[in-house]
C-alpha cells in the first residue's frame, strides 16, 4: 500500500516538472516575426559624440537578410558589406517564448553572442564581455516595414546606466517608405513576403530568399501541403 502510494506521489511530482517545462517553439514559427529582415538593406550608421566627430565617424554598410534551413532547424542569416563592426550573424530562435540568440562575426573575426526578447517590436539582445567585464547591448528597433535602426550600448562594471555608442538606420532596396508587404505573394516556407517565383505541380508560388527558395525544392509536397491547408482555414474564418 505504502508503495503504491509513494509510486503515485512520484508520478504526480513528475507530470508537473513535465508541464512546467516550457513547449519548445519550431523555429521557423517562432522566427516569422522578422520575416520583414528578408532582403537587402542600405543602412548608414553614425557614431555618438559632438558634430564633429559624427560628421567624421559616419560609414554606411549594406545587410542582407536570409532563410537558412537544416534539418528541422531554422534560423535568419546576416551578411554585412562594408559593415564597421560586423560581417556576419546568425539569429536563432530560443526554446522560451520571445527569446533570441544573435551569434556575430566582427571585422576582427571575433564571435560574440547576444541574448535578449521580443517585445513590442523591439528586439533587445545582451552580452557580457570576458575581458572587459562590461555588457554590451545590441536592439533593434521596427520603425516600418522598410525601415529600422539597430544601436549598440555598453554598460561598464558596477555602473548602472548604459552608454549610447553608435546606431544604424537602414531602409530597405527597392520599396518606397509608404510601401507595405502584399499578402498575394506569401511565402510556403516562411509566411514572409514572396518575391521569387517557384513552380510545383503547375502551380506558382512564391517565395521570399535563396533559402526559401532551395528548402522548397528540396521538400515541395510539405511546403505546398502546409500553405494550402494554412489558406483553406483562412477562407473558412
Amino acid at each position: 500500500m505504502k508503495y503504491g502510494v509513494a509510486l503515485a506521489i512520484l508520478i504526480l511530482f513528475e507530470s508537473l516538472a513535465a508541464a512546467e517545462e516550457p513547449a519548445k517553439a519550431n523555429p521557423r514559427e517562432a522566427l516569422q516575426p522578422f520575416n520583414f529582415l528578408v532582403g537587402a538593406w542600405k543602412g548608414t550608421g553614425m557614431p555618438e559624440g559632438n558634430r564633429d566627430e559624427k560628421d567624421k565617424g559616419w560609414w554606411s554598410e549594406r545587410i542582407e537578410w536570409a532563410w537558412q534551413f537544416k534539418d528541422d532547424q531554422a534560423w535568419l542569416a546576416a551578411k554585412f558589406e562594408t559593415g564597421k563592426y560586423f560581417v556576419k550573424g546568425e539569429l536563432r530562435a530560443l526554446p522560451a517564448a520571445n527569446k533570441f540568440k544573435l551569434v556575430v562575426e566582427t571585422v576582427a573575426k571575433e564571435t560574440q553572442t547576444f541574448e535578449g526578447e521580443l517585445q513590442e517590436k523591439k528586439l533587445t539582445l545582451e552580452r557580457t564581455d570576458d575581458k572587459t567585464k562590461e555588457t554590451q547591448r545590441l536592439t533593434f528597433q521596427l520603425l516600418h516595414t522598410n525601415r529600422i535602426v539597430y544601436q549598440y550600448h555598453v554598460r561598464s562594471e558596477g555602473k548602472v546606466s548604459f552608454v549610447k555608442k553608435y546606431q544604424v538606420g537602414a531602409t530597405k532596396e527597392g520599396e518606397s517608405f509608404a510601401a507595405g508587404p502584399s499578402i498575394e505573394k506569401e511565402c510556403p516556407v516562411s509566411g514572409g513576403q514572396g518575391t521569387i517565383p517557384v513552380t510545383y505541380m503547375g502551380k506558382t508560388y512564391y517565395v521570399c530568399c535563396s533559402g526559401c527558395r532551395d528548402e522548397f525544392k528540396a521538400n515541395p509536397e510539405k511546403y505546398v501541403k502546409e500553405f494550402e491547408e494554412k489558406r483553406k482555414k483562412e477562407k473558412g474564418k
